[in-house]
């Protein structure tokens, strides 16, 4: 609740239910309130916080910056000399900006004044980086993961894609009836002592995971992780992709036309789960006809699930989370994994990418669109009728039809 400084209460504040929590701090100390939350005080409501910087010049004595006021309007920007500012990091990321710029216009000094088109793209750009930034902290505020996502681009002014909701789990779309038969175990530690076969026991699969979380089946074999109706903790070992994200991950714009990408910030070991791939639930039908759609855009976010009935495609174009951004390459790090946990519908696991390598911090993820792996022997794996399959799932396969742009060694060039 915000109070003005005479100390009398302000119940209702008349603000716009949709600004950013900047925006609202400003209006508090335009307004002369201060609010705890906003952290806005009796002691600085007279500061004034810099939003960026937009212009530079020098002279013999000192150096000066055109400020950007925030909660001000740029008709109130201001010269102010270095010493009044205490904004290090503004003032290094402007000084990048102006380096890269002025060796693109092939000049090595700094100038004693800035060309208005410097000043104007300097400006532009840091508009720009607001833009990221408010996608940035929308994103880690939708995500229910431990890990962070940061948003970069140092490629051009492409800002957040459009039309695109991020999500954390899949949204079935409209018409879609899922069975949900979860069955949990009774095992006290799963790993160690498994009762009856703990909940891979259907398929006479073992645990999936080693005591670090890390997978230890061949790709093609579907995994059961214990879930909702277990008896076993949160700390089970058979629960690793439930438990989401884990990595701080940083979307960012690649250089060579292959549009937006992931990158780790933080290494992973190789067969670590890494990620899932989310979107909207549709059936093949959908999915052909807005197939013919993304084909002519040049891209598709579809995902079929290849099972014994191929009724269900994800679509993740307009709906889904970080994996929507991850890049295709014919020699990749990522690898798919089937995963079934509450919800053992037969026609859709969760599809679960996992680390086929190490992968060091800064690399860029990606996974094949097309990748074949060969068919698990189902002589062998007889099911409990208590899950309801019918067979072993196969790898799904991402649908693409664009020219391949990857650029390993063992690129396939098309992908079709």
């Amino acid at each position: 609740m915000a109070e003005n400084l005479k100390g009398v209460a302000v119940s209702d504040c008349s603000v716009p239910c949709k600004m950013f929590w900047e925006e609202l701090e400003a209006l508090c100390r335009g307004e002369r309130l201060h609010c705890q939350e906003l952290g806005v005080s009796r002691t600085n409501i007279n500061d004034y916080e810099v939003e960026f910087l937009c212009d530079y010049k020098k002279n013999k004595e000192e150096e000066f910056y055109l400020v950007k006021w925030r909660g001000f309007p740029e008709s109130d920007n201001t010269w102010e000399p270095k010493r009044n500012l205490k904004c290090p990091k503004l003032m290094k990321q402007f000084h990048l900006d102006l380096d890269k710029e002025l060796r693109r216009h092939k000049r090595r000094c700094t100038p004693k004044k800035l060309d208005k088109e410097v000043a104007s793209f300097l400006t532009q750009k840091a508009k720009f980086r607001q833009t990221l930034q408010r996608w940035e902290s929308h994103l880690n505020q939708t995500r229910n993961h431990p890990g962070r996502i940061f948003v970069m681009n140092e490629v051009d002014f492409e800002g957040p894609p459009k039309n695109f909701t991020y999500i954390n789990n899949y949204k079935v779309g409209q018409g879609i009836v899922l069975d949900e038969m979860a069955v949990g175990c009774e095992c006290k530690n799963c790993l160690e002592e498994p009762v009856n076969g703990c909940c891979p026991g259907a398929s006479l699969h073992r645990i999936a995971y080693n005591d670090r979380g890390q997978v230890r089946i061949r790709a093609g074999q579907p995994i059961y992780e214990c879930n909702s109706q277990c008896s076993c903790g949160p700390d089970c070992p058979n629960r690793v992709v439930q438990k989401g994200i884990q990595f701080d991950l940083c979307i960012f714009k690649t250089e060579n036309g292959r549009g937006w990408g992931v990158r780790t910030l933080q290494h992973i070991k190789k067969n670590t789960f890494v990620m899932e791939y989310v979107g909207e639930i549709i059936t093949t039908d959908e999915a052909e006809r807005r197939g013919h759609v993304y084909d002519r855009q040049g891209s598709t976010y579809l995902f079929d699930l290849d099972y014994v009935e191929d009724v269900y495609t994800v679509d993740a174009a307009h709906q889904g989370n970080i994996s929507h951004f991850v890049n295709h390459s014919c020699n990749p790090n990522l690898q798919v994994f089937n995963v079934f946990i509450d919800n053992i519908d037969e026609r859709l696991p969760r599809i679960a990418l996992f680390s086929t390598r190490s992968i060091r911090a800064g690399e860029e993820l990606t996974f094949d669109y097309k990748m074949q792996i060969d068919p698990v022997d189902t002589e062998s794996t007889k099911m409990d009728s208590s899950f309801s399959l019918a067979g072993l799932p196969s790898s799904p396969k991402k649908r693409i039809r664009v020219e391949c742009r990857c650029g390993s060694d063992s690129c396939r060039k098309y992908l079709f």
